[in-house]
């Protein structure tokens, strides 16, 4: 059976072609974002906090003393939740800012940080829900003796295809292009190169200067 949506503006169901799609239609999108205009100066406010919690969130990451892997976990976990929320944000609600950010990178460029976004939303979507945070990550092996450090140096681990039958259709095919993301882009990498990536785009397609 495919997946339907209500739509939030109409209230009819809907077959979403898109992932994030919460519209029947263009003229319902429209209509919506008119309603729900609320004050440009509170909304770059709101974005400025966001991105400010997402940079000291990826902040913490080297700067935190982690004691063991569970720690190193919980600052990745959060760090995988404030990306998340801004990026969903930008997308959302500041499409064309977002879009232009995009397009001014090239191709190959524009693929990775695509497919980053998408396995950092694979995580999210598996952290702590079906997988134990600490399944996803590799810490940095350290001869005995060293100085505990940053969890920046970790990487991440490759993982098995997810358990997905209880997922709709379209959205077992949204989670495994997700998870094939996630395989692609994130396994093998350091935390660190992945969050650089995703916070510096993220800073760039902000379209209020005082939250970049």
């Amino acid at each position: 059976m495919a997946e339907t949506r209500t739509c939030e503006q109409c209230g009819a169901l809907f077959a979403p072609r898109r992932e994030h799609a919460r519209f029947c239609r263009p003229r319902c999108r429209v209509a919506w974002n008119r309603e729900h205009t609320g004050d440009p100066q509170a909304e770059a406010s709101a974005l400025e906090w966001s991105v400010t919690a997402m940079r000291e969130a990826i902040e913490r990451l080297a700067r935190d003393q982690v004691l063991d892997h569970g720690q190193g976990s919980a600052v990745i976990s959060e760090a995988v939740w404030w990306v998340t929320i801004v990026d969903a944000t930008l997308v959302r609600y500041h499409r064309h800012p977002y879009k232009s950010a995009m397009k001014s990178q090239a191709p190959a460029r524009r693929r990775v940080i695509e497919g980053t976004f998408a396995g950092l939303r694979f995580v999210r979507n598996q952290m702590g829900y079906h997988l134990d945070p600490a399944d996803f990550i590799q810490p940095e092996e350290r001869q005995p003796g060293a100085d505990r450090g940053g969890v920046t140096a970790w990487r991440w681990r490759s993982l098995p295809e997810p358990d997905l039958g209880s997922l709709p259709p379209r959205g077992q095919a949204w989670e495994m292009t997700r998870y094939r993301a996630y395989q692609a882009q994130l396994v093998g990498h350091t935390i660190g190169e992945t969050f650089g990536r995703a916070s510096a785009f993220l800073k760039l397609a902000a379209p209020h200067p005082a939250a970049a």
